[in-house]
């Protein structure tokens, strides 16, 4: 089949492990996840939608994704370089212990810890000091991507709605309407509350129109008045 479009939505599922020791790190599905020891209660574990051209993947996978067949499962190994890329000595850095007894942090190798306003692993503990990366915890590692497209998305409203789920995190309340200059998107009540909604908002107005090629997106936001509860007598 010919390679997908930049902006098209497909559904898939992957798991992504390191190349070297095959150690998953993220995946769709829940038995995976549960037997790596990474599964997540909070998390959907379902194929999950995608635009194709987006960088919310590496590149290397992004290709690999447009150009699949789908329901055909795919492997492929993605380089250091072409992934997080290598690690940067200058973000590995040391620390007296002190300054973790003062956070109530008892410091071990592997333990995630935030300093500041940033967040990295402790590498190794010892002789009072504690040695700290703050790299991405992808870089420096190949990685070995397996994944399905399940599905090419061709209905606008299932398209605008995966976008919004994408973007916000969620399209539940959400419903959209189509002609042929503007996509009207009725907005959910819990915007109306949402400290996120504004950017979220941005990348979805982004994501409407690569997929639908359309300029114009129009949000509704609906004030109803509650029904008056009866008074019991």
């Amino acid at each position: 089949m010919a390679a997908l479009k930049k902006g098209e939505i497909v559904r898939i599922n992957y798991t992504a492990r390191f190349a070297d020791n095959d150690k998953v790190f993220d995946t769709t599905d829940a038995d995976i996840a549960k037997e790596a020891g990474i599964f997540n209660e909070k998390y959907s574990y379902a194929a999950m939608p995608y635009i194709i051209g987006s960088g919310r993947f590496f590149k290397v996978l992004d290709e690999a994704i447009a150009s699949a067949e789908v329901g055909k499962e795919t492997e492929i190994v993605i380089k250091c370089e072409d992934a997080a890329g290598a690690k940067d000595p200058k973000l590995i850095q040391t620390y007296p212990i002190k300054e973790f007894y003062k956070q109530e942090i008892m410091p071990q190798p592997g333990l995630e810890v935030k300093l500041g306003d940033k967040t990295g692993t402790v590498l190794t503990v010892g002789a009072g000091r504690v040695k700290v990366d703050f790299n991405n915890f992808l870089a420096g590692k190949d990685l070995k991507y397996t994944f399905k497209v399940e599905e090419i998305m061709e209905d606008k409203a299932a398209k605008a709605d995966a976008i919004v789920q994408m973007d916000f995190g969620t399209a539940e309340g959400f419903s959209f309407d189509f002609t042929d200059d503007k996509v009207i998107v009725h907005t959910s009540d819990i915007t109306k509350f949402n400290q996120g909604w504004l950017m979220a908002k941005f990348r979805i107005v982004n994501d409407l129109r690569e997929s639908t090629g359309i300029d114009t997106i129009e949000f509704v936001e609906t004030w109803a008045k509650p029904a008056e509860t009866k008074k019991s007598e």
